[in-house]
């Protein structure tokens, strides 16, 4: 049953794109890249995130301008809550898809919203599986962002494991062009305490690299069992490109997105504003107060409480 919905409710996309305006179609004039605009972007938009923003940007760049990728990338975000890590998806969207997030080619799921119970777990499967199929069979430039990673039942992402592998066509279709990009939570813990300890240590933030944290999270997220990457195939047959770590944002972080999120309410930027209110947020440790405990999450609803 929910095959055919997934099905039809493709067939009734395209019907309503092909009678709303100009049909969005998968070609360069609706799917064009630019690297530049992404580097200025995760440059001046997404604060704190060295690693994520050099990782990302070089092998997204590198898929994209590869005549003939092996498979699909595969990006693996990883960190506390308000980090960036669904910013720096939308970001990648903005800057592949002419329509941006509202693209029919760009595929978001919430595991709470799209997978909630577990004992469905076998319905989901073949849904999941019947979407990213009908719908790279229709684009296969299409991007597909798994959000709440931490939240999804364990087994269910690797029915899309055939996807993601090194094959030519699977039943006519190749995946190869497809982006696959998943959000979790998972591993923030031992994110923040690296962090945490190179601060203690009294060295940069911006001297961490990936390699000090990619193997590391990559068996963190394995082996958490509340986590749908527990022993999930796709890391066991090294399928994930990239585990992408966001670090924790201290509190110049907090002030540069309180700025920003005012200029795009229609304000006047006001630094004092913003500090009034990153001081009543929450930091860690207790007593130094160096690391946001919400990110910038909670920023667009709690500066109306300041202006």
């Amino acid at each position: 049953m929910l095959i055919e919905v997934g099905v039809a409710l493709v067939v009734a996309l395209g019907a309503f794109w092909s009678f709303s305006g100009e049909q969005e179609v998968c070609n360069e004039k609706w799917i064009n890249f630019n690297k530049y605009r992404l580097k200025y972007d995760f440059e001046t938009k997404l604060y704190g995130q060295h690693v994520a923003a050099q990782v990302i940007l070089k092998a997204v760049t590198g898929f994209m301008e590869s005549e003939n990728p092996k498979k699909a990338l595969v990006l693996s975000l990883h960190g506390w809550t308000g980090t960036g890590k669904n910013f720096a998806s939308q970001l990648i969207a903005e800057n592949i898809y002419k329509k941006k997030m509202r693209s029919r080619f760009v595929h978001l799921f919430s595991a709470t919203a799209h997978f909630p119970h577990k004992a469905n777990i076998d319905t989901y499967k073949t849904w999941l599986q019947e979407w990213i199929r009908s719908n790279v069979a229709i684009c296969p430039h299409s991007m597909f962002i798994f959000d709440e990673m931490d939240k999804m039942p364990p087994g269910l992402i690797d029915s899309i494991k055939p996807y993601l592998d090194f094959s030519d066509y699977l039943d006519g279709v190749s995946y190869r062009q497809a982006i696959f990009i998943f959000l979790s939570n998972a591993g923030g813990k031992m994110i923040n305490e690296l962090t945490m300890k190179f601060w203690r240590d009294g060295r940069e933030r911006e001297e961490i690299q990936l390699k000090d944290l990619e193997t590391e999270l990559s068996q963190s997220v394995f082996n958490n069992e509340d986590s749908g990457f527990w022993h999930t195939s796709l890391i066991d047959n090294k399928l994930v490109d990239f585990f992408v770590p966001f670090l924790p944002l201290e509190y110049k972080h907090v002030i540069q997105c309180g700025l920003a999120e005012m200029a795009r309410m229609g304000h006047t930027p006001d630094n004092n504003v913003v500090k009034r209110m990153a001081d009543d947020l929450i930091f860690f440790p207790k007593g130094e107060r160096v690391f946001s405990d919400q990110g910038c999450k909670l920023i667009a609803n709690k500066l109306h409480f300041y202006i």
